[in-house]
């Protein structure tokens, strides 16, 4: 059998695995089958810029010139419904079998169902596709409240971006701070008064317990009993990964498709990258994870020799409501021996430290102060030496500098 390539879904991993297989081969034959009716797209910029022209060849990750140049084969609005490995063969709904030499799985996540009464009603909304973005500014009517059910970073650009947009909007977040995953205590109190006084409402450690109208939505019930009356809910709650199609294969599964440190599934010649893989028990659901899963999936499935993936530091960068601040590695305090916060002025930075060695840090600086940290823990950097007990943070930082240089 020739060489073919097959990656079923069209993401950021799919596109960068794409490449990397051809980086390797310059001849077999690549294609890829994405369910949207759009060429693949950069996902995130869909809550980054709502009301932007979501269209425009701009949010592409890719334009249609490039998939011709590298002989990519790209089938938009193409539903894989079987994988058989036994065969190597994939089908799609319209009955066309396809065989493989080697399959990526990329289908991706879906988000997370919202499932209180009402859930069903016209105008909630959940935001992963760009039909997803084009319906909920189709249907805005100027002055209506939107609820956001969220308050994570999908949750916190939504509101945003409809505040941008003239609309009042109510944050509506089960937890007890706003990005939790990502902000201490002192950060997300922060960021809490700078959304109040932008006009922006914020419920804090409370939920929707239903949501109410007819037809289409008129209110929110919380948990408490507050009524919000609304015209709009959009819910950001988490993510599933789309295993539906491999139920059926052999193909292991928990959260996501279980891979190993080389994205290799439990079937031959079939891997798995992006939100839909899940390693040592973790989905990532990352942006830039997806992208370096993609790079190194693709590689392994062309290359004789097959490379690790390594995990990649996560970073958040947040750029809303007039403030700009970053998020890298592991900002949990319960899972590092120490933390030193200060405020050099005006501008609030915290990192994280474990074993001797920084792995996590917040500061309300911009990306471009984001690359030291990142480096920093990415590299492993030792604070041997360094007073961390006692010393002030930017001197911290200072020999962090300079042991970077030293290493890089």
């Amino acid at each position: 059998m020739s060489k073919h390539y097959v990656i079923v879904g069209s993401g950021v991993a799919a596109v960068h695995a794409a490449k990397a297989i051809r980086d390797r081969d310059a001849e077999s034959e690549i294609t890829i089958y994405g369910e949207e009716n759009h060429l693949p797209y950069n996902r995130i910029k869909l809550t980054k810029g709502l009301f932007s022209d979501l269209h425009s060849e701009k949010v592409l990750i890719k334009k249609e010139k490039w998939y011709r140049d590298n002989r990519i084969t790209l089938h938009t609005s193409s539903r894989v419904t079987s994988i058989h490995p036994e065969r190597q063969q994939i089908e799609t709904a319209d009955g066309k079998v396809t065989a493989y030499h080697k399959l990526l799985l990329c289908m991706g996540a879906r988000n997370r169902a919202l499932t209180v009464d009402g859930a069903g009603l016209r105008n909630v909304h959940t935001i992963r596709e760009l039909g997803d973005a084009d319906r909920l500014k189709d249907s805005l009517t100027s002055g209506q409240r939107v609820v956001v059910i969220g308050g994570g970073v999908q949750g916190l650009e939504t509101a945003w971006a409809l505040h941008e947009g003239g609309y009042p909007v109510t944050i509506v977040e089960a937890a007890p701070r706003l990005m939790a995953r990502q902000l201490d205590e002192a950060s997300s109190e922060k960021l809490r008064l700078i959304l109040e006084q932008s006009g922006v409402q914020v419920k804090l450690h409370t939920g929707v317990t239903a949501i109410t109208g007819e037809e289409a939505v008129s209110g929110v019930v919380l948990d408490d009993a507050t009524a919000i009356p609304c015209g709009h809910v959009v819910y950001s709650i988490g993510i599933v990964p789309n295993t539906d199609v491999v139920q059926e294969t052999g193909i292991r599964t928990r959260a996501g498709v279980v891979v190993n440190s080389h994205l290799e599934t439990s079937a031959p010649h079939i891997y798995a990258a992006g939100d839909i893989a899940e390693l040592d028990g973790l989905v990532e659901g990352l942006w830039g994870g997806a992208i370096e899963q993609g790079k190194v999936a693709g590689g392994n499935m062309a290359a004789a020799e097959p490379a690790a993936y390594r995990r990649t530091v996560p970073v958040t960068l947040f750029n809303a409501f007039g403030c700009s601040l970053f998020s890298i590695g592991n900002t949990d305090e319960r899972q590092c021996d120490r933390t030193v916060a200060a405020e050099v002025n005006g501008v609030y930075k915290r990192i994280y430290v474990k074993d001797n060695r920084l792995t996590g840090a917040i500061s309300w600086e911009g990306a471009a102060a984001s690359l030291l940290y990142k480096s920093a823990v990415e590299q492993g950097v030792s604070l041997e030496g360094l007073d961390v007990e006692n010393g002030s943070l930017e001197a911290i930082m200072a020999g962090v500098a300079a042991r970077l240089q030293e290493i890089l």
